[in-house]
């Protein structure tokens, strides 16, 4: 008895220890499955739960407002009606086919865009039954079965081949109505979770907005709102060079979508693709509402703001929007007198720039280029500013500055140093010779002031050959150094000629080099008769000379402003864009006051090639060129001679305040009309005048003064 006993009592213990043991090693499994869960995979999870509840919203904002430097608005917002669209995580197709039907009573939508793959996905939506029959049994098994395919690949698969099989008579059973619903399921579906998405917001009437307004109750997700968008104030002035913004539905440029959605952008942002809209996007492009929406079961439980949206900032331009306009007229005039016409067969487009020598300051940049309407003959000018920096043309003897002052700084010439003028005899080569000199009736030395003044050819060839390290002996062939285009390209690279100025817009073309070296070539090279230049280098290049020898960056932007409601004021400054000046030419003072002198002579010398300035009352200087060209068409299909006229130009001559640069290409064909020397003193003439008025009035300075 007294056996049994003890012997229950072991085997309570026994069992009494052996719960304790199993008790203890559950709870040291559920201890360390704890850990796991916290420590190791904690922050897995809260990213889970942040994805599914807690998901933030970013609402975009209007732009930035655009001035001029007188505070004139160019770029502007302008609100109008819309009607936008939300789905939450848990809304079904069906759900927004519905509400799309019902919105579809209510509003009018433009079906053009609607493609053919939209409709397909369309009929298969409406028509589930019918596109499971398009695949058989047989078909889908043998996919399904792929083992080199993912489940999702292979319903991929079996999509598209559904797809394929629709015929066009199953997508012409589309009445007017259902293209309709199917263009407005087309808006809901383009969209993100949670995110507002465009359905309209082109030409919404009041009689619409107030039926959506009126029915949201039965329109689960969609809203009456107000939207913006983009206006150009000055119709075509300056259009090409402002850019372009891309639509909600656009969104990001394909090409770009990497780096915006690196920037915190989401693919239907709105953004600047084109010039200065896309080169100052930071700026212009605000700062995004943030709302979070904490949802449960796909549902919005509650939201809340994260951070308050703000439209981008306001830029302000160096552009004088009134004389840019006053410019455009007058290249349009000048234009319309002898576009057509027998001399100029050719001539469709001309450029000016106006720029602030010492500071890089844009006053104006001016492109127009002639397209006649092709269905009732009228004239028409499309704005062509950005040809001023994206389109280069041979330039002529408005190089010739650079030509000496290379001379100079190659310790070729001296200043003041005397050449023979005559027509230069080249073995193999045609008579060289210049414009006023063809059969040698003016021989002998002449100045380097004389030789700018006349637009001597021969003295600028022989200063060449000096460069070149080679004599000239009549009916001889000459011998360059191998280094000789080296050397004066990478002096004219000191002037911004054949390099970027490095304006700030996007696209800045360099020039064309030529890649031949023969001798001759050297000396076209030397009177601007072989590479080619833009008005925005020949503008830095002017300006280079006229300030006394330094390269300064040519500048669009003046100032970044905080925005603010007011229509009449701007917003505090943020920023101010300081001068930049990008190199000093190797020249001494001397040398380039001899440069300054010459210019002088070309716009009052007796025999100056630009003297219809040298009764001007601000008293300019500068260089005129005429270049021998060809125009290649449109579509590049002939290659015909005609020439190029150029000028260049500085006011006033003891104190610059202004440069310019006006290009004329394939201006005529015999007799030259002169345009480039008619629109560049009808402009400076134009600048003074509003000068003078403004001083007058007491509106002469812009918003930093």
């Amino acid at each position: 008895m007294k056996r049994n006993k003890k012997k229950k009592r072991k085997t309570h213990v026994v069992r009494v220890n052996l719960l304790f043991v199993t008790v203890f090693f559950l709870f040291s499994i559920l201890i360390v499955r704890l850990g796991v869960v916290q420590v190791v995979n904690g922050e897995t999870y809260k990213e889970e739960v942040d994805r599914t509840e807690e998901t933030v919203v970013k609402t975009g904002v209007p732009r930035g407002k655009i001035y001029d430097r007188y505070g004139h608005v160019m770029v502007n917002n302008v609100p109008k009606k819309a009607i936008t669209y939300t789905r939450t995580q848990s809304t079904t197709t069906d759900e927004m086919l519905q509400v799309a039907k019902k919105l579809a009573t209510m509003i009018e939508k433009d079906s053009d865009e609607v493609t053919e793959r939209d409709k397909k996905d369309f009929w298969i939506l409406q028509n589930p039954e019918k596109a499971k029959a398009k695949v058989s049994e047989e078909e889908k098994n043998k996919i399904l079965n792929n083992e080199d395919l993912s489940k999702d690949e292979a319903n991929d698969q079996i999509y598209h081949l559904q797809l394929e099989r629709i015929t066009e008579d199953e997508l012409n059973v589309f009445t007017k109505e259902d293209l309709e619903v199917l263009a407005i399921y087309r808006e809901f579906s383009s969209g993100y979770a949670l995110s507002p998405q465009i359905v309209k917001n082109k030409e919404v009437t009041t009689e619409e907005f107030a039926m959506v307004s009126e029915h949201l109750h039965v329109l689960p997700g969609v809203n009456a709102t107000t939207d913006w968008k983009r206006a150009y104030v000055f119709d075509d002035t300056l259009r090409t060079v402002l850019g372009n913004v891309s639509s909600s539905r656009e969104g990001i440029p394909r090409a770009m979508v990497k780096q915006y959605l690196a920037r915190d952008y989401q693919r239907n942002d709105r953004v600047g693709t084109s010039y200065l809209e896309l080169q100052y996007e930071n700026i212009l492009k605000g700062q995004k509402e943030k709302i979070k929406n904490i949802t449960q079961d796909g549902s919005v439980v509650e939201t809340q703001l994260v951070q308050e949206g703000q439209r981008g900032k306001d830029v302000v331009l160096n552009i004088d929007v009134e004389l840019q306009q006053a410019i455009e007229k007058i290249v349009q005039e000048e234009l319309l007198k002898h576009i057509g016409t027998e001399n100029s067969p050719y001539l469709d487009r001309a450029f000016v720039v106006m720029m602030d020598p010492y500071t890089g300051e844009i006053k104006a940049m001016v492109g127009q280029k002639y397209n006649e309407d092709a269905k009732n003959g009228e004239d028409q000018f499309e704005d062509y500013a950005l040809g001023t920096f994206t389109t280069s043309y041979e330039s002529g003897s408005a190089v010739k500055g650079a030509t000496v002052l290379t001379g100079y700084m190659t310790n070729s010439i001296e200043p003041g140093e005397m050449l023979v003028d005559e027509p230069l005899y080249i073995k193999g080569t045609p008579k060289k010779a210049s414009w006023f000199n063809e059969y040698g009736q003016r021989t002998g030395p002449i100045s380097d002031l004389f030789a700018l003044e006349i637009s001597s050819n021969s003295y600028m060839w022989k200063v060449a050959l000096k460069i070149a390290e080679s004599r000239y002996v009549p009916h001889e062939p000459i011998d360059l150094s191998p280094d000789a285009f080296d050397t004066f390209r990478n002096h004219f690279a000191q002037f911004g000629l054949g390099v970027p100025t490095g304006i700030d817009l996007p696209g800045e073309s360099s020039g064309y080099q030529g890649t031949a070296s023969r001798p001759g070539l050297l000396l076209d090279f030397a009177i601007g008769q072989y590479d080619t230049y833009t008005p925005m280098q020949l503008v830095q290049y002017v300006s280079t000379i006229a300030n006394g020898g330094y390269r300064v960056q040519p500048q669009l932007l003046k100032e970044v402003r905080e925005p603010i409601n007011s229509k009449e004021d701007l917003g505090p400054l943020i920023y101010r864009k300081k001068t930049n000046i990008l190199n000093r030419i190797n020249a001494t003072p001397e040398e380039i006051n001899q440069i300054q002198k010459g210019f002088y002579r070309v716009f009052h010398g007796a025999e100056g090639t630009a003297n219809n300035f040298k009764d001007a009352p601000y008293n300019a200087a500068g260089k005129s060129g005429t270049a021998e060209a060809f125009y290649k068409g449109p579509n590049m299909e002939k290659a015909v001679q005609t020439y190029n006229t150029t000028l260049i130009g500085y006011a006033p001559y003891n104190q610059p305040e202004i440069a310019f640069s006006t290009v004329v290409p394939w201006s005529h064909q015999t007799h030259d009309p002169y345009i480039n020397k008619i629109i560049s003193k009808r402009v400076m003439d134009k600048y003074f005048e509003l000068k003078k008025e403004r001083a007058k009035a007491g509106s002469n300075k812009s918003l930093d003064n």
